[in-house]
C-alpha cells in the first residue's frame, strides 16, 4: 500500500492548501494484517524500520504557499525588530524617571517574581507546549510594546484630566487609576492575544493556551510596570530619606506589587485570553465567536479597574476587595486552568483509539499519552535504554501524537480547516517514522502504570470486574465500559501461568477481524 497525500493525487501541480513534500518512491514493510480502512498506511523499507528518522532531504512535511510579503521569516523579523525598538524605548524612559541606580534596584527586585510565573505558564502548557516563537512574542510585547503604549497613553490622559477638568492632583491620579489605566493596559495586553489569534489560530487548542499566552504577556508587563515603580519608590527613598522598613516607599511597594499581588495582571489578562479561546474553538457564524473575546476583555477591565480603585480607599477596605475578590479570582481561574489541562489529557485518550484501531498506534498508547506520567517515564525508559537520541524521538513522537488528537478534535467540532487531510497525513507519517523507538517505551509505560491483568495474590478485584469466583469482565483503562468491538486487548485479564512471557501486544495489527 503507498502513501496517500495530496502532492501525490496530482504531482504535476501542487494543491490549494500547499505543498507536500513527497516521500521516497521505494516504501515496502514486512507483510502483515491490513489496517483498516480510511487511513492510508505508507510503506517503509525494512531496513528503515529502525532509524530515528528519515535523511534530511526526505522530510515529509506540510508547507502552505506563500507570497514574499508574507513569508513567515520576513513577518518574524520585522515583528522582533519593532520589539527590540520599543524595549530601548522604554528603557531610556524608565532610567529618565528613576535614574540609573533606582533603574538597577528597581530591576533587581522586579524579577523576583518572573521566574516562578513563568515555571507556573510553562508547567500550565506541558501537554502541548505553545510554539517557543508565540512564547517569547507574548512576554517581549508585554515587556516592551504594551509597557511602551502604557505609559504614553497614561501619561496624555493624566495631563489631558488636570487640564480639562477641574480636578485636584490626587482626584486625576485616582481617577486615572481606576477608569483609564484599565482601558489602555488591558487594550495593550489584549493587542498580543488578538495578533496570535489572528495569526497563529491553529495554536488555540483550548483554555489552557489563551491563559498561557496572556499570562506570558502579563508577566513581561508586570516586570517592566515594577522596574518603573520600584525604581521611582527607591529614588522618593533617597530623595526624602527614608531610613528604615517602617518608612520605606519602596519596601510598601515591593510588598504590595511582589508579595502580595504578582499574579494581578495575569489575572487580569488572562480573562481576555479565555475569551479568544472560546473564539478560536467555535464555529464560523457562532455568535460567540466574537462576543467571547469581547465579553473578556471587559471583564479583565473591569476587574483591573476594581483593583485599582481599591487602592484609594482605607487600609480595611484595601483588604477587604483583596480578600473578597482578588483570591477568590485567581483561585477560580487556575481550578479552571488546571481543569483545562486534565481535559486536553482526556482529549488525547478519545480522540486516538480510532488510530490505533486503524493500525498506526498500538493498543496502550491512547492511554499512555493521556497520562502525564506515563510519558514522563517513556522518556525515562527510552533515555536509561537508547541515550538522548531515543528520549527526544521519544518527545517528538508524544507531540505529534498530541497534535493529531487534538487536529481530529476540531475536526469533530468543525473548526479543523479545509488542509486537515494534509496536516493529517504529516502527523501520521512523523509517527510511523518514529513508532520503531517510541511504541515500546510508551507501552512499557502503560504496563507499569496500569498492568493488563491483576497480579496474583490480589484480593479485591480491579473496578469493573467481577467477584472472586465469578468470570472476569472487561475493564478499561479510562474507567468507561467500551463495546467489545472496541476494546483494547489487554481489557481481557487472564491469570498468570508457568510459562514463558508473551507479548500481548505483537507487531500485526490487533484489530482485523
Amino acid at each position: 500500500m503507498t502513501c496517500s497525500s495530496p502532492a501525490d493525487r496530482n504531482p504535476a501541480r501542487p494543491t490549494g492548501y500547499g505543498r507536500v513534500v513527497p516521500l521516497p518512491p521505494s516504501y515496502s514493510h514486512s507483510p502483515g494484517p491490513e489496517p483498516a480502512p480510511g487511513l492510508a498506511v505508507p510503506e517503509y523499507p525494512g531496513q528503515q524500520q529502525h532509524q530515528f528518522a528519515l535523511p534530511e532531504q526526505y522530510r515529509w512535511q506540510y508547507r502552505p504557499r506563500r507570497a514574499f510579503w508574507e513569508s513567515r521569516k520576513l513577518r518574524m523579523a520585522a515583528i522582533f525588530a519593532l520589539l527590540a525598538l520599543c524595549g530601548v524605548i522604554i528603557l531610556a524612559l524608565v532610567r529618565q524617571q528613576t535614574g540609573t541606580e533606582g533603574f538597577l534596584v528597581g530591576l533587581t527586585l522586579a524579577i523576583l517574581p518572573v521566574p516562578l510565573l513563568l515555571f507556573a505558564f510553562l508547567w500550565l502548557d506541558r501537554v502541548e507546549p505553545t510554539p517557543w516563537r508565540n512564547a517569547v512574542f507574548a512576554f517581549a510585547w508585554g515587556a516592551c510594546a504594551a509597557t511602551l503604549v502604557a505609559i504614553l497613553a497614561n501619561s496624555y490622559t493624566t495631563h489631558l484630566l488636570a487640564t480639562t477638568f477641574t480636578a485636584t492632583p490626587s482626584q486625576t491620579d485616582s481617577w486615572g487609576a481606576t477608569f483609564v489605566a484599565p482601558l489602555v493596559e488591558e487594550s495593550a495586553k489584549g493587542s498580543a492575544v488578538l495578533l496570535l489569534f489572528l495569526f497563529r489560530r491553529r495554536d488555540f487548542t483550548g483554555v489552557v493556551d489563551g491563559v498561557v499566552i496572556a499570562g506570558l504577556t502579563a508577566t513581561g508587563f508586570a516586570f517592566t510596570e515594577n522596574i518603573l515603580y520600584l525604581g521611582s519608590a527607591f529614588s522618593e527613598d533617597q530623595a526624602y530619606s527614608a531610613a528604615g522598613l517602617s518608612g520605606s516607599t519602596t519596601a510598601a511597594t515591593f510588598f504590595v506589587r511582589v508579595v502580595m499581588t504578582p499574579f494581578a495582571h495575569p489575572l487580569f489578562t488572562s480573562l481576555t485570553g479565555i475569551g479568544f479561546a472560546i473564539a478560536a474553538t467555535s464555529r464560523p457564524g457562532q455568535a460567540r465567536r466574537w462576543l467571547a473575546p469581547l465579553g473578556g476583555w471587559l471583564l479583565a477591565m473591569t476587574l483591573h479597574g476594581t483593583w485599582n480603585g481599591s487602592a484609594s480607599l482605607s487600609p480595611v477596605g484595601f483588604l477587604a476587595i483583596y480578600a473578597t475578590l482578588m483570591i477568590p479570582a485567581f483561585g477560580l481561574l487556575v481550578w479552571l486552568a488546571v481543569w483545562s489541562r486534565a481535559n486536553e489529557l482526556r482529549t488525547i485518550r478519545t480522540q486516538l483509539p480510532v488510530y490505533a484501531m486503524a493500525g498506526w498506534l498500538t493498543a496502550p498508547e491512547p492511554f499512555a499519552l493521556g497520562s502525564m506520567k506515563a510519558r514522563s517515564l517513556a522518556r525515562t525508559t527510552a533515555r536509561r535504554v537508547g541515550g538522548e537520541a531515543a528520549a527526544r524521538t521519544v518527545r517528538e513522537y508524544q507531540s505529534f501524537a498530541t497534535s493529531l488528537a487534538f487536529l481530529r478534535a476540531r475536526a469533530a467540532r468543525g473548526t479543523a480547516g479545509p488542509d486537515f487531510a494534509a496536516r493529517e497525513q504529516e502527523l501520521l507519517h512523523h509517527l510511523w517514522q518514529r513508532k520503531a523507538v517510541a511504541q515500546p517505551a510508551l507501552a512499557h509505560a502503560a504496563f507499569t502504570l496500569r498492568p493488563p491483568y491483576p497480579p496474583p495474590g490480589w484480593g479485591r478485584p480491579w473496578p469493573g470486574t467481577a467477584p472472586v469466583g465469578q468470570a472476569w469482565q472487561p475493564w478499561q483503562p479510562h474507567g468507561r465500559h467500551v463495546p467489545p468491538q472496541y476494546q483494547f486487548p489487554y481489557a481481557q485479564p487472564q491469570p498468570y501461568v508457568n510459562q514463558p512471557y508473551v507479548n500481548p501486544y505483537p507487531d500485526s495489527n490487533p484489530y482485523s477481524y
